[in-house]
């Protein structure tokens, strides 16, 4: 498979930006590689309902300019739409998490929640923030417009708020001493 029909999966597979550094190493090439993919992928997708997107280091899948009607109609159809079960785990996790990683999202769902954030934030429920402690990611929070709507005006007003919080800790915690537990006895049976 070429190069660029790899990074357009990994894009699409993303559902957000992503850096052409990062990209480099989850495709084990250089940047000057990733570069050339990019351009070739860029003629590729010029005639079609995708676009490549790029924004100083960053690359990024997006709908043609020509196809914002249809897009409009169908982003309309989801706003009436009621959120359904992985949407509502998604937002509690972004409400009593938050602000926190697409990463630690799917990594508490289980399962790669990319599409429901796109939808809660054309919602304008959630919100992507720039990561203080990582430049080339984000973070995801509540919209001051959630929070008027269920009627708090701060996340720790929340129903059982702390309770929550604790459980998630005391979650993410057994997991990580879980995956411990399960690297050591890997790294036995190695021996």
């Amino acid at each position: 498979m070429a190069l660029e029909q790899k990074l357009e999966a990994v894009l699409f597979y993303k559902g957000e930006s992503e850096t052409k550094t990062k990209l480099a190493k989850l495709l084990g090439v250089t940047p000057e590689e990733i570069e050339e993919a990019a351009i070739k992928l860029g003629t590729a997708l010029s005639s079609r309902g995708i676009r490549l997107l790029q924004v100083q280091d960053q690359l990024e899948l997006v709908t043609a300019p020509e196809a914002s009607e249809a897009v409009n109609n169908v982003r309309k159809e989801e706003l009436v739409r009621d959120l359904g079960k992985a949407g509502s785990e998604t937002l509690a996790v972004v409400l009593y998490r938050g602000p926190v990683s697409r990463a630690d999202i799917d990594y508490i769902r289980g399962v790669n929640c990319a599409f429901i954030l796109r939808n809660l934030q054309v919602r304008g429920l959630v919100q992507k923030i720039s990561n203080p402690q990582n430049s080339r990611s984000f973070l995801y929070e509540a919209t001051p417009d959630l929070l008027k709507h269920l009627g708090v005006t701060e996340i720790s007003s929340l129903p059982d708020y702390q309770v929550m919080r604790e459980e998630l800790e005391k979650f993410e915690s057994e997991i990580q001493k879980l995956e411990q537990t399960e690297l050591v006895v890997e790294q036995q049976t190695n021996i």
